[in-house]
């Protein structure tokens, strides 16, 4: 991985800014005010399909139009490269109300996704980063166009499985999802759900959950954490999606059959997940990392860190355990979203609009309560709202999936479906039984 993108992604050294100088948090504002009545019971919801859709047109235009699939644009990989544009091209060709431009949108993903085939992303583990995620959607997306190549490249992402074994696997954290252990198990269960077909043996998916769990208690042993597990990136403990125990946890919740394999693991699997859960603040949100409890104001609402993120694994939890407390956390997370969701960051899933709008998404799925998908719907149209063109910040990547507007067309995507929609590679409903 490049030290450009280490430092993009690491937001450490912003913390401790806040952390050092309070009054400077304060003047810098994260999110517009919402503008929004919140939803009437009972009252009419329309999604304005061609709307949408000519929305996602435009931005699909902008997007090829500004980012080309060049070598020169593969660094960042799924997260902020040309692999994640494929991602939302192949993403776009799942849509029914899409489908008479499903054979365009499968060229298009391929097309995106050669350069990256011919050039490394980074590590060839790093699934959101690295190689390990054009193998992924390479395999993906090949075996939906009819090409044989897809069995060279589902060899290649199961020939990597070794090295997660290695104990040393990564000094910087080899756990988490963007580099580490959850990422390859998330890339796994994926390419499983849309082939149809088991892609990686339980077995040798067991034995990452495994060398997981060990590395948490290991780890949480050492530093005396009150958690039976807990993990680093960079000597920082987060607790959120993008590189914390919240998204590590969700993985290990939805390996098939593992909890019933490993009784030990799943003990202290459930005690870390009520401890996250214990962490949720009265306002709905989590911490950013362990070294941030104690503060009284958690400020980040992001998928990265904080709400938007770490509610996928309380709504595994639910999902997985049957205990209403989850379900609650859940809803008092969507609270935050909607008070402090609208962020200035942009228009991404990262950190940005659309990422806090799946949050809607995902509570319209888990509730079918249509509060969720009015409040998902009014987060699309701030997207288009005077404010947030005039005055949202332009992301260092604008039009990527995880930073820019590919993620924002995979939301606005999953708008004309909900009942099918999913935050990428965070998929809570499938069993992945075949």
């Amino acid at each position: 991985m490049s030290k450009r993108l280490l430092k993009k992604i690491s937001f450490s050294g912003i913390r401790k800014l806040f952390s050092a100088s309070p009054s400077f948090g304060l003047k810098m504002v994260r999110y517009f005010p919402n503008p929004f009545d919140d939803y009437k019971q009972n009252a009419s919801l329309t999604i304005d399909k061609d709307e949408i859709t000519n929305q996602i047109n435009e931005h699909v235009k902008n997007i090829t139009k500004r980012l080309q699939p060049s070598k020169k644009n593969v660094d960042g990989g799924l997260y902020v490269g040309i692999s994640g544009v494929s991602f939302m091209f192949y993403y776009l060709s799942k849509n029914p109300f899409l489908s008479e431009n499903k054979g365009i949108y499968l060229e298009k993903g391929m097309e995106y996704l050669q350069p990256a085939l011919e050039t490394s992303a980074g590590d060839k583990t790093s699934f959101l980063l690295g190689d390990a995620g054009t193998y992924a959607l390479a395999t993906v997306l090949n075996k939906e166009l009819g090409n044989d190549q897809y069995k060279e490249t589902l060899k290649m992402y199961k020939a990597l499985l070794n090295q997660y074994l290695n104990p040393k696997f990564l000094k910087c954290g080899g756990d988490e999802f963007f580099v580490g252990r959850a990422g390859y198990i998330a890339g796994a269960l994926w390419m499983s759900r849309e082939l149809q077909t088991e892609v990686c043996a339980k077995e040798d998916l067991y034995k990452i959950c495994d060398m997981m769990v060990t590395s948490g208690r290991e780890y949480s042993k050492k530093r005396n954490s009150p958690s039976p597990l807990m993990y680093h990136y960079y000597n920082t403990e987060y607790l959120g999606a993008a590189h914390g125990v919240s998204f590590i946890l969700q993985m290990l919740l939805s390996v098939p059959g593992y909890l019933h394999y490993n009784k030990s693991a799943a003990h202290d699997i459930k005690s870390t997940v009520e401890f996250i859960a214990s962490l949720q603040t009265g306002d709905g949100n989590w911490p950013c990392c362990m070294e941030e409890t104690g503060l009284a104001d958690h400020k980040l609402v992001h998928w990265c860190h904080g709400a938007p993120g770490t509610i996928y694994l309380m709504a595994k939890a639910f999902l997985v355990y049957k205990e209403q407390k989850y379900m609650d956390a859940c809803i008092r997370a969507a609270e935050v979203v909607w008070q402090k969701g609208l962020l200035r960051k942009g228009p991404g899933i990262c950190h940005g609009v659309a990422g806090n709008g799946y949050v809607f998404l995902l509570l319209h799925r888990l509730t079918a309560d249509e509060k969720y998908l009015y409040r998902a719907k009014m987060f699309a149209d701030f997207l288009n709202s005077e404010a947030f063109l005039k005055d949202a910040r332009l992301p260092d990547n604008p039009e990527t999936l995880y930073e820019g507007t590919a993620g924002t067309v995979c939301f606005l995507s999953d708008l004309l479906v909900p009942d099918k929609a999913e935050f990428p590679f965070q998929d809570i409903f499938s069993t992945y039984t075949f």
